[in-house]
């Protein structure tokens, strides 16, 4: 049985999620796995670079992506890679 190897750029420590992220209902395994292997999601150009910037420097990275229904969803990863918060952008 051969191993599966991980396309995660950087640990993403605890996951958690806000109540407003919570109660959407939605499976957010997908975006996490997106987030961890450097697919931004819904940024400009210019933020994705700083994204990219971040993981090399050991800063916080956000992304953003927008779920099957319609709803927006940040995911922040902390500089220390200690977590990782799934909320709305409004909940910020």
């Amino acid at each position: 049985m051969g191993s599966r190897q991980s396309t995660s750029l950087f640990n993403l420590g605890y996951v958690v999620m806000t109540v407003g992220a919570a109660a959407l209902e939605v499976d957010f395994i997908p975006y996490l796995i997106r987030h961890a292997a450097g697919d931004w999601g819904e940024l400009d150009d210019f933020d994705k670079q700083q994204n990219d910037l971040a993981v090399k420097q050991g800063l916080r990275i956000l992304s953003a992506y927008d779920t099957d229904e319609g709803v927006r969803i940040w995911i922040i990863t902390e500089s220390d890679r200690s977590a990782t918060t799934v909320l709305l952008p409004d909940e910020y």
